[in-house]
Formats: C-alpha cells, sequence, structure tokens
C-alpha cells in the first residue's frame, strides 16, 4: 500500500504531515501500540532533519507499506535556491573529515543527501566521496541511478574496521537502533531518503 503524498516544506504544519501520514499508515496496517510508537518515531527524527534540507529544496514524502514491511520515502528536488554560497559550504564541510557537521547519524544521512543534490548539479562527486564517512556507506542499489548511500553499509563498515567512536555514535542514535536500513540515493533529478522498518507478524 503506499499512501498520500504529502508536499513538504519548511513549515510546521508540512512537517506535521509527516507523522500524521505515518500514523495513518500504522493505523491502516494494524500495527500494535509499540511498533506504531516506533514508527513514529523514526518519523520523527526525519522531521528533525528536513527543514535544512528543504531550506534549499522541494520534498515530497509518502509511506509504503506491504506484509509488516515499511518504507518512509522522502524525495527532494533541489530549487533555485541551491545558490553557489550554498555550495560552496557544503562543499566544505565534505572536504574537511572532523567538521562538526558531520558529527552524529542523522546530520550523516542529511549530509549524504546533500552531496548527491551536488553531485548531479555541480559534478561533484568526487570531493563528496573524499570524506570517510560517505565512503564507508556507498554501495549500490538497483532503483538508484547511481552510488548510493546506506546506513546499513556504514554499519558493517564501523563493525568491520572495529572503529569505537563510530560504533558508540551509532548505538546513541536513535535511528540507528530502531530503522533496518536508511538509504540514499539518485532518482533522476530527486534525492530519495528511504528509511525501512519491518515488523514480524
Amino acid at each position: 500500500m503506499k499512501s498520500d503524498i504529502c508536499k513538504l516544506s519548511q513549515d510546521k504544519e508540512s512537517l506535521a504531515l509527516i507523522l500524521a501520514e505515518t500514523e495513518k499508515a500504522a493505523a491502516y496496517n494494524n500495527l500494535e501500540k509499540k511498533e506504531t510508537g516506533r514508527l513514529r518515531l523514526l518519523a520523527e527524527e526525519l522531521v528533525g532533519m528536513l527543514p535544512e534540507l528543504l531550506s534549499f529544496s522541494i520534498g515530497e514524502f509518502w509511506v509504503e507499506s506491504n506484509d509488516g514491511a515499511f518504507e518512509l520515502h522522502t524525495s527532494l528536488t533541489p530549487d533555485a535556491s541551491m545558490t553557489s554560497e550554498r555550495r560552496e559550504k557544503v562543499l566544505a564541510v565534505s572536504s574537511s573529515g572532523k567538521n562538526a557537521a558531520a558529527t552524529g547519524i542523522m546530520n550523516k544521512i542529511r549530509l549524504a543527501a546533500e552531496f548527491m543534490m551536488l553531485d548531479y548539479v555541480e559534478n561533484t562527486s568526487a570531493v563528496a566521496m573524499s570524506h570517510e564517512f560517505y565512503e564507508m556507506g556507498m554501495t549500490a542499489i538497483p532503483v538508484f541511478s547511481s552510488v548510493s548511500w546506506s546506513l546499513d553499509a556504514y554499519r558493517k563498515s564501523s563493525e568491520q574496521n572495529s572503529d569505537n567512536e563510530k560504533w558508540d555514535e551509532l548505538e546513541k542514535s536513535i535511528i540507528a537502533n530502531i530503522a533496518d536500513d536508511v538509504v540514499v540515493g539518485v532518482q533522476g533529478k530527486k534525492v530519495d531518503i528511504i528509511v525501512k522498518k519491518t515488523f514480524k507478524k
């Protein structure tokens, strides 16, 4: 089942639609109270991350569900406010592995989306890929037209490298503890962020 598509902007009323649509999908699929609460937590994490991304893009949100498997979809299209100043700010983050903006899992997901927006607008993927967290999460996902970023791939890389700092960050993250995966990729001229969670029946 695919829910209604919500048009997103930076205002609170628009972002509140994400929570409402998520709860509607949970009710439609007869999720238990605890499961509904977890799905809403994932939606809340998205709401907290989106205002900055929506400052230079237009967005849509919807929920897809099938037999206990849920996907929270956010699709972003850069608009005219993706100015050279904005691009330089994103590139400055991508070229500095210690930039404070890259701390925290939600910030990493947001930056992965920003890097991908620049990828096809400015052809700067080589710069973005120089950022360690971005490289660690890179993977190939068939639905996307280019290399995508996956929280699960990032998690596995952190585990394989025995990186305690990154592992601590993952353990403290709500989305990393609840979601099965979060993938970020390019489809056409849009960047999609998909949060995945399956509830066992």
